[in-house]
């Protein structure tokens, strides 16, 4: 789930016969979820006082949002893993891919991750972004490997690299306000490469049993890796919806 703002401010909005509340997230500029509404004209009122902002929703809000002409930026669910009530094998902390591949520590500049990114989410993926590679790399990748964004990075992070030292698949894992959180998972699409993020995943899983209780992720409607997180016991927890308002 997003954070709320560190102060837990409740900013509440009035036009006309429609008022709207919300709490500022901590996770980017301009980005806030709102609470509740009430009257006939949400998205006019959103228009007229958030003009800029990005707002998250749950989904009955968002489903009457994108009625209304709302612009859907993002249909995403939150999963959860219990780790206390359903452990994961130990044995999945010591899981390493076949030669060539290597798994190596998440310690390198976005620069370096950018290329298998770039084709882990191709034209036409739900997360694929059209933003250029510095845009990219400085207000996406690197605000989650320094820990600026979502919470520190953990160790369970790791890339696999191949016999070039270049980075083929990649994990982040951030400590999200005391829940491990999985911020990013992807790999190259050939076929060569095929259950590299699982096995990063499983790994993870693993060492993160030993500090947290669960952990988290959020998966866009529509991304076939929800089935991999199915299978690894993640369950969905929240269902929201963002817009641009323009």
């Amino acid at each position: 789930m997003l954070h709320e703002s560190g102060t837990g401010e409740v900013v509440s909005l009035t036009g006309g016969a429609t008022t709207v509340r919300y709490v500022p997230l901590t996770e980017a500029p301009r980005l806030a979820r709102l609470i509740d509404t009430d009257g006939p004209d949400v998205l006019g009122l959103l228009r007229a006082r958030l003009s800029g902002w990005n707002v998250v929703t749950d989904l009955e809000l968002g489903q009457r949002l994108v009625a209304a002409g709302a612009q859907l930026r993002r249909h995403a669910h939150t999963m959860h893993r219990d780790l206390q009530a359903d452990p994961v094998p130990p044995e999945w902390a010591q899981l390493a891919p076949a030669p060539p591949w290597e798994i190596t520590a998440c310690d390198r500049p976005a620069a370096a991750l950018l290329p298998a990114w770039r084709e882990a989410y191709p034209p036409g993926h739900p997360d694929h972004v059209t933003a250029d590679d510095h845009t990219l790399g400085t207000e996406l990748l690197q605000p989650l490997l320094s820990g600026r964004v979502l919470g520190p990075l953990l160790e369970c992070s790791a890339l696999v690299v191949d016999g070039a030292d270049r980075v083929v698949a990649g994990l982040v894992v951030n400590d999200r306000g005391g829940t491990g959180w999985i911020s990013d998972v992807y790999r190259r699409p050939a076929p060569a490469y095929a259950g590299l993020g699982g096995l990063l995943l499983r790994r993870a899983l693993a060492r993160l049993d030993e500090q947290y209780a669960r952990v988290g992720l959020a998966v866009t409607v529509g991304n076939p890796a929800q089935r991999l997180y199915r299978r690894l016991g993640f369950e969905v927890t929240d269902t929201t919806m963002t817009f641009a308002v323009p």
